[in-house]
């Protein structure tokens, strides 16, 4: 007698299910697009979380020999303080636009500074483009690098991400570690806008992250549309090629998900505003086929949306990592 291992049948089951809410081409793209993103907050549980006033608390503002370095903590919810800075090009004369710099799994966001402190963060900075807040400055922008939860100095453990029991928590109480961090990237919108308007322009705020960080920026994105520029790295895949049959830290898992949607049906949910999806030719977590997949299904709905110009994938040669050159040849395309 045959028989399928039970991963094998969860893949079965999952290939014969059409997501109830991807678009048929018959609705309304609008209405469309404002029912399916009340979907996702439901499913992320963002329902679970409570608007605070926003509260900062600046630890020390100084210059370096690259940038003005506000570090502060941001109030996101009750009784938790999100640590980050405020990167600021040197010598800057007029309010710049902000990108939000997020680090994957890692260490945590000081190597996105430029501060890595062993070999590894090293590798992670120079070779794989990981000091996105140095980057983003050189490139005209001013840089917010958050600190995410179970990164850093965000609950991991001896400077390892400690993502599983947080995640498993989460889940028990209707919440989910990714609508955490969108939450945690709306309040640091909030903060931004309340504390630090005259020196950053508001209505031009981008999101940009690899792997972990790629993932809040996607999902943050689609909630907030404050968000007018998204750079997700090494994220962007169908969940049956990546998510369901390969190993990942739990903090990627949204319950049920996958009965409503795939990646791409979710990536129209940014349009018609930018969206710069970058992906590894030879990653293996996040396969090309299953990226490439994903952003066709992006650039439909797109198209759908009347802005079909406003979505480009960039395809690096090597794996798991970000590509900041030829992200920043599309970003300034594009335009923020």
């Amino acid at each position: 007698m045959e028989t399928l291992l039970p991963l094998e049948k969860e893949l079965s089951l999952m290939s014969k299910i059409l997501p109830s809410f991807a678009f048929n081409g018959k609705e309304d793209f609008a209405l469309w697009q404002k029912r399916a993103k009340d979907k996702l907050k439901e499913l992320l549980g963002m329902d679970k979380f409570v608007s605070q006033k926003p509260e900062i608390s600046i630890e020390y503002d100084r210059e370096t020999d690259e940038f003005r370095d506000i570090r502060f903590y941001f109030l996101s919810e009750e009784g938790y303080f999100v640590p980050c800075h405020l990167c600021i090009p040197l010598n800057a004369k007029e309010r710049l636009p902000l990108m939000i710099c997020l680090q994957g799994h890692s260490t945590g966001m000081h190597i996105s500074l430029g501060r890595a402190r062993n070999s590894d963060e090293k590798l992670e900075m120079f070779k794989e483009d990981g000091d996105f807040a140095v980057r983003a400055v050189k490139e005209g922008f001013a840089a917010l690098a958050v600190e995410q939860r179970h990164f850093g100095e965000c609950g991991s453990d001896n400077g390892n991400p400690n993502c599983y029991k947080g995640a498993m928590s989460a889940l028990l109480i209707g919440r989910t570690t990714i609508g955490e961090r969108v939450w945690d990237i709306i309040s640091s919108i909030d903060a931004i806008t309340e504390f630090f308007s005259d020196i950053i322009d508001i209505n031009r705020i981008g999101c940009l992250g690899n792997s972990g960080g790629g993932t809040a920026t996607f999902y943050a994105s689609i909630i907030d549309e404050r968000v007018k520029l998204s750079v997700p790295s090494c994220c962007v895949c169908t969940y049956d090629s990546s998510i369901a049959p390969i190993r990942h830290c739990a903090c990627n898992f949204v319950p049920h998900i996958r009965e409503y949607f795939n990646m791409g049906d979710l990536g129209g949910l940014i349009a018609p505003r930018k969206l710069v999806v970058v992906a590894g030719e030879k990653d293996t977590i996040f396969p090309i086929d299953g990226a490439k997949e994903s952003f066709w299904q992006i650039k439909y709905l797109y198209e759908k949306a009347g802005a079909p110009e406003n979505a480009v994938m960039v395809i690096g040669k090597e794996g798991h990592r970000f590509y900041a050159d030829g992200a920043y040849r599309e970003i300034h395309k594009l335009g923020l």
